[in-house]
């Protein structure tokens, strides 16, 4: 019954039509996803609206630091995911499930010491960002709360990882979606009732990412066959541990160095005051729900043509290719158009001063509208990622987009006709098509490459 019960949430990429299967991979993950990112939505929509403008600034000018310090090790649950799909499309079961223990234990070690540098050094690295000083001592208090669950974000993540390896993504969802109400409900009760204000929502947060991970590694403990977790086998397997570096690591930095531009960004915007940053806040948290919706199909490129790779179906990453660049432009536009026919409303859930809105009204028409830029540039990443090149990617992306944005706000941002909010925001867009072009490029000549290496298919 549980082999069963354990096959019916996976799914089998290399053989089939792609596209329902890549639709029932990407959909439920799309809505984790989603949850996932109400957690910080949750945080600046309560404190917006009840807390106040300086309180909603100190929440949402925190996202980048956090997304700084934590892209590297959630790089490593790439690496964790690729690996275990890799073995998972080869058959091979030992191998697999000494990637699961490997990634566990990693998974703990990561969140334990994020936990130490994000409560130590947490004031400091805002000062280094340029915080408002109305806003400091609340961003500070809320990051020191918010890293003390770090852990718990680890396990959650690295578990979700292993499981989508296999093609499971309903039950992450289902877990997130008991944890995401809990969290709203604790928001509410903190800020509201009880008149913590940051720290309250920063301690909603932590319960419920403790809630995520707790369902998640039981869920690992209760599966049968290579997938189980066994808590007394945890163990760094040293070959595991390489594999899942040398894919994991150069993808964390990929994160790392976008994250590092954004802080400079983040900079750039803190210094046109607290409206501009409240309302580049509220934006950033409506473009994230366009943004995971998006990535959802990235995830989706990598698992697949992970699997594709370990079962040698050299074709079938080309047609998993295509359709996920399909899909991504569907969703980007549709989506990205949305937000901003509705970004008023929206913005709504987050502030009533019109000054906000309007700053934030801004961003949305320059970064929100051509989103599905961003979603083609990703999706090539997933498919070099999902054939074992991993460095390439970062090293792409360390030109093409992050050097890129810091060279923009280190020349045309301090031209005087052009040192505007605006300027600072079309960074993305423009760093974005460059990007996408030039990982294109490096798809077509890895893949000749990769062509000459795998066994030949049968007709």
């Amino acid at each position: 019954m549980a082999l069963r019960q354990a096959k019916s949430y996976s799914i089998d990429m290399c053989s089939g039509p792609i596209l329902p299967k890549m639709l029932r991979f990407a959909v439920p993950l799309m809505f984790s996803s989603m949850l996932q990112l109400l957690f910080n939505a949750a945080d600046v929509i309560v404190v917006g609206r009840f807390a106040g403008d300086n309180s909603l600034a100190a929440v949402g000018s925190t996202t980048s630091l956090i997304n700084l310090l934590t892209n590297l090790f959630l790089g490593l649950s790439i690496g964790a995911n690729i690996l275990a799909a890799r073995h998972y499309g080869a058959r091979e079961d030992e191998e697999l499930s000494k990637t699961v223990h490997t990634a566990m234990l990693l998974s703990i070690l990561s969140g334990v010491l994020l936990t130490v540098v994000g409560v130590l050094g947490a004031r400091q690295v805002l000062v280094w960002m340029q915080s408002p000083p109305e806003v400091l001592k609340l961003s500070a208090l809320y990051l020191r709360i918010y890293f003390l669950g770090m852990t718990a974000t680890m396990l959650y993540n690295f578990g979700a990882a292993l499981l989508r390896a296999v093609g499971d993504t309903r039950r992450p969802l289902f877990y997130l979606s008991g944890a995401g109400v809990i969290n709203v409900v604790l928001n509410l009760l903190f800020v509201i009732v009880l008149n913590m204000d940051v720290a309250g929502v920063a301690l909603a947060t932590v319960i419920s990412q403790c809630i995520s991970a707790f369902l998640v590694v039981r869920c690992l403990i209760r599966e049968s066959g290579a997938i189980h977790l066994d808590p007394r086998r945890l163990k760094l397997h040293p070959a595991k541990l390489r594999q899942i570096l040398r894919v994991g690591l150069p993808a964390g930095f990929q994160g790392i160095l976008f994250s590092l531009s954004n802080v400079v960004i983040q900079s750039s915007v803190n210094s046109f005051g607290e409206i501009v940053v409240a309302g580049g806040s509220a934006a950033s948290s409506v473009e994230n729900f366009v943004y995971v919706a998006m990535n959802a199909f990235h995830q989706a490129n990598v698992s697949f043509t992970s699997q594709n790779l370990g079962a040698g179906n050299y074709r079938r990453i080309w047609r998993v290719l295509a359709l996920a660049q399909c899909c991504v432009i569907a969703v980007g536009l549709l989506l990205g158009g949305s937000v901003v026919y509705f970004g008023p409303r929206l913005l709504r859930l987050y502030t009533h001063s019109p000054a906000v809105i309007d700053c934030a009204m801004q961003r949305l028409y320059i970064v929100c509208l051509p989103y599905a830029l961003c979603g083609i540039m990703d999706v090539a990443v997933g498919t070099l990622r999902g054939i074992g090149y991993s460095v390439l990617p970062m090293a792409v992306t360390l030109v093409g987009a992050c050097g890129l944005r810091l060279v923009w706000i280190a020349t045309i941002f301090q031209i005087p006709a052009f040192h505007t909010i605006q300027t600072v925001y079309w960074s993305y867009p423009i760093s974005w098509t460059i990007t996408a072009a030039a990982h294109f490029v490096c798809i077509f000549f890895t893949m000749r490459h990769l062509k000459r290496h795998l066994i030949p298919e049968e007709a």
